[in-house]
């Protein structure tokens, strides 16, 4: 479907059934031996990120004529994308991953330890749910499947129904770069169909899983992954508020910078990141007005814009005036529909008190809104953003806004981190959480229901959920793998007898 008109384009594919789900997912699981090879491996995520690079023109073409987010983010994403396969190829070759670990015997320990030599291997099968709003980042070849088949698990991705051509294209260029490596091309499945969904979950083959998406999506997912009769492990991210908390003394030292910085990034890619920071706390009095002036001003200068289909478009429109009709509730810049396809951006504002009590209406407000809004809570003491901080369910990420001196260690600065800490996956102290660096200290995760695991879905760790340890004992040297043999053929970094070796 065409989101800026509401046409169907094209049909590009038909919902797989049950036996076509099987069919693929056994076809991964075949593919397995082929992915064995830490070397190889990795030569074909380098490839698959080199014929993404070379297919750039015609992806993002296709990606944002099904998705409307523009040419300029979707070719920063499909970038984004290539860099983290590449970035999982070096993790591969460096293999520090495998957690290698060598004790010998040691009978003067209590208890006496026995020869035991541990390593990290495959899963097996995962099962990718691709997301909505990054058709390349956390889709098809997204972090999920990247990091997936870097671990040497094979891949049965369910396509997103908002970008369905997009799917089909990407998956075809990722299996080219696999078979220029002698891998079977079935190493990257895909899927289209709600039914093709909870069939893939429940299959016995698969081991794992990765989804993106909705909290009761990705409950019900979690739920199915849970009750199969071998439970596995489900890796979803379901929502998050992503709060905010402005100090009174930052609000003074630099309000109109602030509320600039807050429109931008609760309005980029038309409110539709997952990390769009939905919740602020902000300051009574003439401070915090001039965060809201400024606020207000820099939200009416930006346009309306297309979300990724209709329904969300339905959700978002529906939601913000259920929300701005709750007592107390203002609506400085007033959000919801900017047109027949679009939506216009806006904010509301509430007093902090309201949302420091449980049970009331007002509890509406601490869930996600996905689309270009955010609640402007005003607190009038100390007392106040604890209440309200308490109260909140996990979160990707939470943000304090400092003043230079309270950065500096003087006021409540540390203390407003140690209470957002056990409330978010990453904490940041003067910026803005829209944008997720693909780097190896990155956590992209959070308390339920932001995740529904402690893993990250970004940066270098995110391989771990794909993998399991297995250690060996007493086992002679000769039926050793070869990663865990004394004189270490393949020069992988370990831990040889307490000592790390690099």
């Amino acid at each position: 479907m065409d989101p800026r008109t509401g046409k169907q384009r094209e049909q590009v594919a038909v919902e797989a059934t049950a036996q076509e789900v099987d069919e693929a997912v056994r076809a991964a699981d075949a593919a397995r031996p082929a992915l064995a090879d830490r070397t190889v491996r990795a030569a074909f995520l380098r490839t698959a990120a080199d014929l993404l690079d070379q297919a750039k023109d015609h992806l993002v073409e296709a990606a944002d004529a099904e998705t409307a987010l523009g040419p300029v983010r979707l070719t920063g994403e499909l970038a984004r994308t290539c860099f983290q396969l590449r970035a999982f190829a070096d993790i591969v070759d460096e293999g520090a991953f495998l957690g290698i670990v060598i004790d010998h015997p040691d009978d003067t320990a209590t208890p006496p330890i026995p020869d035991l030599r541990r390593y990290k291997i495959p899963l097996g099968v995962v099962a990718v749910y691709a997301a909505s709003n990054f058709p390349f980042a956390f889709s098809v070849p997204g972090g999920d499947t990247a990091s997936a088949l870097a671990a040497g698990c094979p891949v049965v991705v369910k396509a997103h129904p908002d970008h369905p051509a997009t799917s089909e294209l990407v998956a075809s260029v990722i299996r080219r770069a696999a078979a220029r490596h002698d891998i079977p091309e079935s190493v990257l499945g895909l899927v289209h169909g709600f039914e093709a969904g909870v069939e893939l979950v429940r299959h016995p083959l698969v081991a794992a899983a990765g989804f993106t998406g909705s909290v009761r999506g990705g409950r019900a997912l979690f739920d199915a992954a849970a009750a199969r009769p071998v439970p596995i492990p489900f890796h979803g991210e379901l929502g998050s508020l992503n709060p905010v908390v402005v100090t009174e003394a930052a609000a003074a030292e630099r309000a109109e910078a602030i509320g600039a910085g807050l429109a931008g990034s609760m309005t980029l890619g038309v409110g539709q990141f997952c990390v769009k920071p939905g919740l602020v706390l902000a300051p009574v009095g003439e401070a915090g007005d001039s965060l809201v002036k400024s606020l207000t001003a820099a939200v009416s200068d930006t346009g309306s814009g297309v979300l990724l289909d209709h329904r969300m478009r339905d959700n978002f429109v529906a939601g913000v005036a259920e929300r701005a009709a709750l007592p107390d509730v203002e609506a400085p810049v007033t959000p919801g529909a900017g047109g027949e396809h679009s939506v216009s951006p806006g904010f509301l504002t509430v007093p902090a008190a309201r949302l420091a009590v449980a049970g009331g209406p007002h509890d509406l407000l601490l869930e996600e809104c996905f689309g270009p809004v955010t609640v402007v809570a005003r607190y009038a003491s100390a007392d106040e953003i604890t209440a309200v901080v308490s109260r909140l369910p996990g979160n990707l990420t939470a943000t304090v806004q400092l003043s230079s001196a309270e950065a500096a260690g003087e006021g409540r600065g540390a203390e407003l981190l140690t209470e957002l800490t056990p409330v978010a996956g990453r904490v940041l102290v003067n910026g803005w959480p829209t944008g997720v660096a693909v780097a190896p200290a990155q956590h992209h995760g959070g308390p339920y229901p932001a995740t529904t695991s402690t893993s990250t879905s970004v940066g270098g760790t995110a391989i771990e959920r794909w993998l399991r340890p297995v250690t060996y004992q007493t086992a002679p040297e000769a039926l050793l793998p070869p990663e865990l043999r004394d004189d270490n053929p393949l020069g992988l970094p370990r831990r040889y007898d307490g000592r790390l070796e690099n």
